[in-house]
């Protein structure tokens, strides 16, 4: 009978703890990507809040019963994805849209040269929040079967009080009960921070498909277009752990005093 590594055994041993509707790693993959899809299962679970600190590299070790090694090189690629942020000499803590270098990981509109005076933050005018029925396109996007229920987020954002983003943004309807204008108003961080607080959803992925298009009437009159032109659409899925998805957002971007700016690693 073939001898099995103690350390595997050990792993097992752990995940037999771990919530069974986790991420499930493959059994012959590399010990730490096993222990990463551990780490995972407790972020996914939520025993570690946003913004809270991990326990210590040797705690899990000790936890995991595998080597320091093996923990900080899975905590190295969290980091790397941004879910986990180390803070020399305080620990390492699950990353929050709260934080400066994280809430603009999905915001990458930036002044054109000449307009470097406009201000890197947007202010929101929210125009409507409802609670209503998926259409079979939003449906699939989010997950979801046709006609259950979403919540529909329409907003402009604004730079030196001038229009220069409209979205549309829809999210499920059970993940978000109780999400209203008011508290969408009332809110004065960014989003996916009140997403992570207020209902326990952390984006921590998002694909996005870009093209040009022409504005209609009423969404010239909102982005302030006396003549229509050519708009940047973005429009984004956005997924929690476990590539979940939890928010589709079609935005419509000015593009006379900004660009559209990304950086691929």
């Amino acid at each position: 009978m073939p001898s099995v590594p103690a350390h595997a055994d050990s792993v097992a041993a752990a995940s037999a703890s771990e919530p069974a509707n986790a991420l499930s790693v493959p059994a012959f993959s590399p010990l730490y990507q096993q222990i990463k899809g551990l780490i995972l299962q407790s972020l996914q679970g939520g025993e570690w809040k946003p913004g809270e600190v991990i326990p210590s590299e040797m705690d899990l070790a000790a936890r995991y019963r595998v080597s320091q090694g093996t923990v900080r090189k899975a905590i190295d690629e969290l980091a790397a994805e941004n879910l986990l942020v180390r803070r020399q000499g305080k620990g390492t803590f699950v990353a929050t849209h709260a934080e400066q270098q994280v809430q603009y990981r999905f915001l990458r509109l930036m002044p054109d040269p000449g307009h470097e005076e406009l201000p890197a933050q947007a202010q929101r005018h929210i125009i409507d929040c409802k609670r209503t029925r998926a259409s079979a396109d939003i449906a699939r996007l989010l997950g979801l079967r046709a006609g259950d229920a979403v919540i529909v987020v329409k907003r402009v954002l604004l730079f030196a009080r001038i229009p220069a983003i409209l979205e549309d943004i829809w999210l499920p309807g059970v993940a978000f009960k109780g999400l209203s204008l008011d508290r969408l108003q009332d809110w004065r961080g960014p989003m996916y921070a009140m997403f992570e607080s207020e209902f326990g959803v952390r984006m921590v992925r998002a694909q996005e498909q870009i093209k040009a298009v022409m504005p209609d009437a009423s969404q010239s009159k909102l982005l302030g277009l006396e003549d229509p032109c050519p708009l940047l659409s973005v429009e984004r899925v956005s997924y929690t752990y476990n590539d979940a998805p939890m928010e589709v957002r079609r935005g419509l971007y000015r593009t006379d005093r900004h660009h559209y700016f990304n950086t691929l690693n």
